[in-house]
């Protein structure tokens, strides 16, 4: 029995199909492999500042992960790691204050001098934390900075950072909301899928290739 023209057409569009899924797939397994191994390093060194990625507020307070980074960023400081914050997070639908604005009131509580805080309020994405973190370095005519996340998200932040010509270093949460092994996974799973799509979309950028003073 032969195969009819239509039968051959369909296993031509499932080939088509499959194949490049399959490699997209295995493009993220091997992300998530350098995503959790990138997860495991700390690069903290004396920077000009510390940029935090932004993680949404709750009642006008950041959320339980974003105060994790807001601490660690704190501490940075209280250690003379970092000179100042730059604190990032844009407006959530309907919200009268951006998470910026509720991350400055944050650090200041804890101490921080208002002087050593710098906001920016446009981001809802971490590509816009990095890129309107970025003009906030220019014109303080910083050239460091010490990159404040979840561990998971560093790899992708990071990137993100030295593509945009900021000399950025990981300096992730020592303790992390994501405790248990699901929220952990998805973490992972998502950031993976980001990081890949930002791989094969956003290749690295040559026009802007530092942060001169």
């Amino acid at each position: 029995m032969y195969a009819t023209g239509d039968s051959v057409k369909h296993k031509g569009i499932g080939k088509f199909i499959i194949i490049p899924f399959a490699a997209f797939t295995a493009v993220i397994i091997y992300h998530a492999i350098a995503i959790y191994q990138f997860s495991q390093q700390d690069e903290t060194q004396p920077a000009d500042c510390a940029i935090v990625a932004g993680a949404g507020v709750t009642e006008s307070r950041p959320s339980p992960v974003f105060q994790a980074r807001l601490d660690h960023a704190v501490r940075l400081y209280q250690q003379r790691l970092v000179r100042a914050l730059v604190l990032t997070g844009g407006y959530a639908p309907g919200a009268a204050e951006s998470d910026a604005a509720a991350a400055r009131r944050y650090v200041l509580a804890k101490g921080v001098p208002a002087d050593a805080v710098f906001i920016e309020e446009r981001s809802t994405v971490t590509r816009e934390n990095i890129r309107y973190a970025r003009l906030i370095l220019l014109q303080q005519r910083w050239r460091t900075a010490l990159l404040v996340s979840d561990p998971l998200h560093m790899l992708r932040l990071k990137r993100i950072a030295n593509d945009s010509g900021i000399d950025g270093r990981s300096s992730p949460t020592p303790f992390t909301r994501y405790q248990s092994w699901l929220p952990k996974a998805r973490f992972l799973l998502r950031e993976s899928f980001y990081y890949s799509t930002y791989r094969l979309f956003h290749p690295p950028a040559v026009q802007n290739a530092s942060i001169r003073t």
